[in-house]
């Protein structure tokens, strides 16, 4: 401002200072601090909520007074359901915390990680989420619940797996390649599964016709020639006077037992001499006849047994003497000097196969062998070149002509 505008008379006169430019005495200023003070003690109750307060603004007196008076309400003591409430909260909080730490350490046991591993999704939230947990989510992950899972799981791949297999075009192939060679062992060794069998297997209920009373009574009985062993349940037809080759041999064992007549060994039932009879032990399922397996259980037979031939109408009587294995070429073991009447059985050993011959032989002892006829002079075939019978050829024989 101009001076000389403003006092044109030239004197200088000092202007006055405005209010906020003045310092404040010194107990203005206390009680502006206190002023400050109650209104930063009154937010901060407010927050917490616990008092209450009063401001009362009274005038500045003489002495210097705050222009601000502040009492404080008592604060209330808590009651019993709010100790209960507080209680309640921290116990949910550490129940949440646990059920989630536990259920963490349980989805790690190996159980888990087996489920972890088939793909199975994990729908946990976390090692100390504070999220609240289904009261499902224990049972789901429970051991059981894990193992009943992993089983469907599992099951569910074989399933998938099979289908995939069986739509597989090297399925019908592999398949049929298995059947085929099953069929062939079938073929080719079924007379040793089945001859096995019935050697293995008690002798059924004899018939009553073939139980001998007095093995020295003489009886008649039927014209039919047969053989009857009772301690292996045996009751079979008898063929005599066929030809000692193999193919009249086995012809004639399809209808019972082949009398085998090689010169030296060519008598009948009641005749001096040797009496060979052969059977079969263990021939083909699939050949004919129907005494494949008749003599199956021949070894069974010891030193003493009986044996009872029906020939031309009479029963004779013979007691096995002896039992012995030899090779199909030894035909010799067949023929030997003797003043009675023998008989020899003849079937193949072991079962199933045709490499060696189980030979029984016994000696008549009813009717009295005195009064025993020679067997007619020149019967019976050179022995020379003969094989005691045996089996029909297996499958392999056939097709490759081995023996």
């Amino acid at each position: 401002m101009n001076p000389d505008k403003s006092n044109p008379g030239g004197d200088m006169q000092p202007q006055s200072e405005p209010d906020s430019a003045r310092t404040p005495t010194p107990a203005e200023a206390r009680s502006q601090q206190s002023a400050a003070a109650n209104v930063i003690r009154s937010q901060i109750d407010s927050l917490y909520g616990g008092a209450t307060e009063e401001v009362v603004q009274t005038p500045v007196n003489d002495g210097g007074a705050s222009p601000y008076h502040r009492t404080h309400n008592p604060h209330p003591a808590p009651q019993a359901e709010q100790w209960k409430e507080y209680h309640s909260a921290w116990q949910n909080y550490y129940q949440k915390y646990y059920e989630n730490y536990y259920t963490a350490h349980a989805a790690k046991s190996p159980v888990a990680t087996i489920a972890q591993k088939a793909n199975q999704p994990d729908e946990r939230e976390g090692y100390f989420s504070e999220q609240p947990v289904a009261p499902e989510t224990a049972e789901e992950l429970s051991n059981d619940q894990a193992l009943y899972e992993l089983r469907q799981k599992l099951l569910g791949r074989v399933q998938e797996s099979a289908k995939k297999i069986r739509k597989s075009r090297h399925f019908v192939p592999i398949s049929a390649a298995i059947l085929v060679v099953l069929l062939f062992v079938f073929v080719q060794y079924n007379r040793v599964f089945i001859a096995n069998v019935k050697a293995y297997v008690s002798p059924g209920s004899i018939d009553p016709q073939n139980i001998v009373v007095d093995p020295t009574a003489d009886v008649v009985v039927s014209a039919d020639p047969r053989l009857v062993i009772p301690k292996i349940n045996v009751d079979v037809p008898v063929v005599y006077d066929v030809g000692t080759d193999n193919a009249s041999q086995m012809k004639a064992m399809e209808g019972g037992l082949a009398h085998f007549p090689i010169a030296g060994a060519s008598s009948h039932p009641g005749e001096i001499g040797n009496t060979v009879l052969a059977g079969h032990s263990s021939n083909d399922l699939f050949d004919s006849g129907d005494y494949k397996f008749i003599f199956a259980q021949l070894e069974k037979l010891t030193v003493g047994d009986s044996i009872y031939a029906n020939y031309n109408g009479k029963r004779y009587t013979y007691v096995v003497t002896r039992t012995e294995t030899v090779k199909p070429n030894e035909v010799n073991k067949l023929v030997y000097q003797t003043d009675k009447p023998v008989m020899t059985l003849i079937t193949c050993t072991p079962l199933g196969t045709a490499l060696n011959r189980f030979l029984v032989t016994a000696e008549q002892v009813s009717p009295d062998p005195v009064t025993a006829t020679a067997a007619p002079a020149g019967s019976g075939t050179a022995s020379g070149d003969s094989v005691i019978p045996g089996n029909e050829p297996t499958l392999l024989e056939k097709l490759f002509g081995a023996r």
